[in-house]
């Protein structure tokens, strides 16, 4: 089986789409599938096709769901998708964010083999699904299959676009996200290490909520050190623990991909305080994976992974008072958190890599199965402007 991955964001950028669509690829080749994969560039790197990865169109970046994401919505790229899918014939071409600009759309107007979906994202509301729908449904109406990585993901974009959805969650890597990971050795001086992964001036990732949590954590554990991993306004967020008074905060910066799993390995308690639109959570499979007790925010997202109680603690989201209790429990009882540790890394074992690329191609063999509409390869600017119309 011959298949193409299509990312609509930049390929040089960390970001959980290309995660999924590396490792998912990594995968398929593990399985003996013939593989290739399409995503912008880098504006420093250009165009380039290295006969595995693609990168077609400079990439910028828009603001995205509390987030900024770095796609290409240059028109030229359109000609050039085109030309790519008539030399270069595939069994599947699966588009992931099919309707973010501009590479998954022009896969999927030239394509001629399976089309398949995954929808990624969890948004209350998005503008340009309601007010340019019949310009959306031209690219929706050429899915053969359509895959959410979670029940809310599924019920975001279905309330624009209904239809079938199968859920197939997002993977992790346990062979780098383990508890045999070498700890961070400098943070091993018998303070408490609550650990902060993300994007922390991001208000969605919740870190003020965790921030007003420490003073009631700290009163009950003096030696409690928050450890934050990961990219934002970092004289921002110093003024606010001066202003707040609190102690022990560490801003680490963004860990490099070798180092992070060591920082989940370093803590007692790793906290994930988001106030939604989170559609799974791949934080809180690694620390899962890595053995790391958990208290999460219970917004649907997180619940979908967490069992509460089980596998990991939830608390009521922009609560810090909630929030620094059940982090209070955790800290303060060593037979809970051995529990949590030790039901996690059994229940992450069905978020394996390995595990989730079978699934998805049972969905292609599925889909393959299927008597499909014979489709020819479209015009962009026809057929959209004949659907604007209508």
């Amino acid at each position: 089986m011959k298949i193409l991955q299509v990312s609509p964001f930049d390929f040089n950028v960390r970001g959980g789409v290309n995660e999924h669509v590396s490792h998912l690829d990594a995968a398929f080749q593990a399985l003996g599938m013939d593989t290739r994969i399409l995503a912008p560039a880098s504006g420093d790197s250009g165009e380039v096709d290295d006969g595995h990865v693609y990168r077609l169109g400079t990439s910028f970046p828009f603001p995205s769901n509390g987030s900024t994401a770095r796609v290409t919505v240059s028109p030229f790229v359109i000609s050039k998708v085109r030309s790519f899918l008539e030399r270069e014939p595939f069994d599947v071409i699966h588009v992931h964010e099919p309707l973010a600009p501009v590479l998954p759309m022009a896969a999927l107007t030239f394509s001629k083999a399976l089309n398949v979906a995954t929808f990624h994202a969890a948004r209350d509301f998005n503008f340009w699904y309601h007010y340019i729908k019949a310009f959306m449904d031209f690219f929706v109406d050429r899915l053969d299959v359509r895959i959410a990585v979670s029940q809310v993901a599924r019920g975001s974009i279905d309330s624009h676009f209904p239809g079938e959805y199968q859920i197939v969650p997002n993977g992790i890597d346990l062979d780098r996200f383990r508890p045999d990971v070498t700890p961070v050795t400098e943070y091993l001086d018998g303070m408490r290490n609550i650990l902060f992964v993300g994007r922390y001036d991001e208000p969605r990732k919740g870190f003020t909520h965790l921030l007003r949590a420490m003073p009631q954590i700290q009163s009950q554990f003096p030696d409690a050190r928050l450890i934050v991993v990961g990219r934002g306004d970092i004289r921002r967020a110093m003024r606010q623990v001066d202003q707040m008074g609190i102690p022990n905060v560490v801003f680490a910066g963004a860990a490099k991909a070798s180092d992070l799993p060591r920082y989940y390995a370093t803590c007692d308690v790793y906290c994930a305080p988001s106030t939604g639109r989170e559609s799974f959570g791949i934080v809180l499979l690694e620390a899962l994976a890595s053995g790391a007790p958990v208290v999460a925010s219970n917004i649907p997202g997180y619940a979908g992974v967490i069992d509460h109680g089980e596998t990991g603690i939830l608390a009521n989201p922009a609560d810090p008072q909630d929030l620094a209790l059940r982090i209070v429990r955790v800290l303060a009882d060593d037979g809970l958190r051995r529990s949590l540790r030790d039901n996690g890394l059994r229940a992450v074992q069905r978020y394996g890599w390995n595990v989730v690329a079978r699934q998805v191609l049972e969905v292609y063999e599925r889909g393959l199965a299927l008597e499909r509409p014979v489709r020819e390869s479209g015009h962009i600017p026809e057929a959209l402007l004949e659907r604007a119309r209508g």
